[in-house]
């Protein structure tokens, strides 16, 4: 075993290590959440890390994007992630697609994955993300921030999860700012439920959906009924 993952023996096997770095794992969406998923996954080991993201980096994203730095503004983030993933750990592969997840790129980019991140900040292509993994019977983990609060759930094939939460028009909610701890703590609940996918062990949030509320502190589970 590599030394570098000597300190994850605490956590799982040197069995499921192995395992691990033979999966796929698609983040749909590099910005705030998505730059702190790919971090974790990376450190970690995962096998394949596939990104998808259109955008490139901007000012705004400073307060709170973990791969956004003054020296990278402009760039493409799918690509600065892929570099990110390269420094951290060389024995991780990056596959991406510099272009914006929908309809016409969705069954490409997901096919072959093992679990999907759902890192995304609007509600309608959340929908058709969920859809395209259930119709592909792929795993997904569903994250999302606003202000000071943040939610994570864990989708499994055949669940309708964020079609009952949100309704099948997708109304759409305006985009709100986060601080920069918002999403570092939503990913690292999100990148636990990937990894206990891809172990094949631990509870999952399926079917129940952890809120967080930093302001006041207070963190709950809400029971949602397929």
């Amino acid at each position: 075993m590599l030394d570098r993952y000597k300190r994850s023996l605490d956590t799982v096997t040197e069995q499921e290590l192995e395992k691990i770095r033979s999966k796929t794992v698609g983040v749909v969406g590099a910005g705030g959440l998505g730059g702190y998923v790919i971090e974790m996954l990376a450190r970690f080991g995962v096998g394949t890390l596939r990104i998808i993201d259109g955008d490139r980096f901007d000012e705004t994203n400073l307060n709170r994007q973990l791969l956004a730095v003054e020296a990278n503004l402009g760039k493409a983030k799918a690509e600065e992630a892929a570099l990110r993933v390269a420094a951290i750990n060389s024995t991780v592969q990056t596959e991406i697609l510099a272009g914006k997840f929908g309809s016409e790129n969705a069954d490409q980019f997901l096919s072959g994955l093992d679990v999907v991140l759902d890192c995304l900040d609007n509600v309608g292509t959340r929908l058709l993300l969920e859809q395209r993994c259930k119709v592909l019977g792929i795993p997904l983990v569903h994250g999302a921030v606003g202000a000071w609060s943040g939610q994570v759930l864990t989708i499994l094939p055949g669940d309708d999860t964020l079609y009952n939460l949100y309704g099948a028009d997708g109304t759409p909610i305006p985009p709100i700012g986060a601080a920069s701890f918002v999403p570092a703590t939503i990913a690292s609940y999100q990148v636990a439920e990937c990894i206990k996918l891809l172990i094949g062990r631990g509870d999952l949030l399926r079917r129940r959906m952890m809120c967080f509320d930093l302001w006041n502190n207070h963190h709950f589970v809400v029971d949602l009924d397929d």
